[in-house]
């Protein structure tokens, strides 16, 4: 029973802490940034991004980058879980493209995409953050399309000329 109590209390606390640093975010308090994260803070970029870990400095260069482009990006905590480690949140991302970002220029677009973070506390900070984001959804709203690369448009141009032949031969 007592397990049981301090168990539900840590995951508490875990939700509480890593809610009060989206509002950090939000709030653009730097310092109330930096106090959710501890000392060796590791944070890790999708694969996509081709980013190593993250180190505290990192994550702010990196939260930068995103605030250039979308000064009023605001997230909003749609769900979480916890246990005595872990935290889970589901995410929804809103802002609107007013400055540079990665390289485009503002299209004054607004983008509304989710994402899902997990973290692993300590003393009720993030020690060790994962986070995950609806790019394609995102760069679709600033009007960018996915092209195919190099070895993909083989496959899909032979894949269309395979149906096109089937419908002939009908």
């Amino acid at each position: 029973m007592t397990i049981e109590t301090l168990s539900r209390s840590a995951s508490s606390e875990n939700r509480l802490a890593a809610r009060q640093w989206v509002d950090a975010f939000n709030a653009r308090d730097d310092k109330g940034d930096a106090d959710a994260r501890t000392a060796d803070y590791v944070g890790h970029a999708p694969d996509s991004m081709h980013l190593p870990a993250l180190d505290s400095d990192a994550w702010v260069t990196f939260l930068g980058t995103f605030l250039e482009g979308f000064p009023d990006l605001h997230l909003e905590v749609q769900n979480t879980v916890a246990d005595e480690e872990m935290n889970a949140q589901r995410i929804l991302f809103t802002g609107t493209h007013t400055g540079h970002f990665r390289g485009l220029p503002p299209t004054g677009r607004k983008v509304r995409f989710s994402g899902l973070e997990m973290s692993r506390m300590v003393d009720g900070k993030a020690a060790e953050h994962w986070f995950q984001m609806d790019t394609l959804t995102m760069f679709e709203q600033l009007g960018l399309r996915v092209v195919p690369g190099p070895r993909l448009l083989p496959r899909l141009i032979t894949a269309s000329i395979t149906r096109l032949s089937q419908k002939w031969r009908r």
